[in-house]
């Protein structure tokens, strides 16, 4: 990874962790994993971005996502080529975020092992065009760390990206997205 998207990273990090306050049970990943997949009639297209940062402030009920759309990584090149340059336009809107908060149930709060359905609402900025998302997601708790597995889908024209009438075939009007986060105790 290049220096530059590195300083990113790191000062997404602390912007992050500067959103929560100075204590509380707070958990954190550098390498949640985002999957996308798109179905359309032309092609199947599915990239992976393995360098997603996320915390969780389990006092607080609150969530933040924070990834860089260039860490999206495709079969082939010139499909991410494209994705980067004519369809997300990752020079203008380097990231994709959500913010969000859910009602935290006792048992999570003192991270007794198990697992936890949450409602999680909050925003989702994509395409710099920001959006109301709501997700019922499962946080296990398991040996000091939370994990999760959820999936849900974006609409492409809810974040103004344009496909081109060439290849309206090739790209689905609705893409899902699988998120997967390990995330261990954030300590100073």
């Amino acid at each position: 990874m290049k220096l530059n998207n590195l300083k990113k990273i790191g000062f997404t990090a602390i912007l992050l962790l500067s959103c929560f306050s100075a204590f509380g049970q707070r958990y954190l990943t550098r390498e949640g994993k985002i999957k996308f997949y798109s179905h359309a009639p032309m092609e199947d297209i599915t990239a992976h971005n393995n360098k997603v940062l996320s915390i969780i402030d389990i006092d607080k009920g609150q969530v933040a996502v924070d990834m860089l759309i260039k860490a999206f990584e495709f079969e082939k090149k010139l499909m991410q080529e494209h994705f980067n340059e004519n369809y997300m336009e990752s020079d203008e809107f380097p990231k994709a975020t959500f913010k969000g908060s859910f009602e935290v149930p006792q048992g999570l709060k003192q991270m007794t092992a198990g697992s936890y359905e949450v409602a999680v609402t909050g925003d989702i900025t994509i395409h710099g065009v920001t959006k109301p998302l709501a997700q019922n997601i499962t946080l296990k708790v398991e040996d000091k760390s939370i994990t999760t597995h959820f999936v849900f889908n974006v609409k492409v024209k809810d974040h103004d990206i344009k496909i081109p009438n060439l290849v309206v075939k090739n790209i689905a009007e609705e893409i899902e997205v699988t998120a997967d986060f390990v995330f261990k105790p954030f300590e100073r």
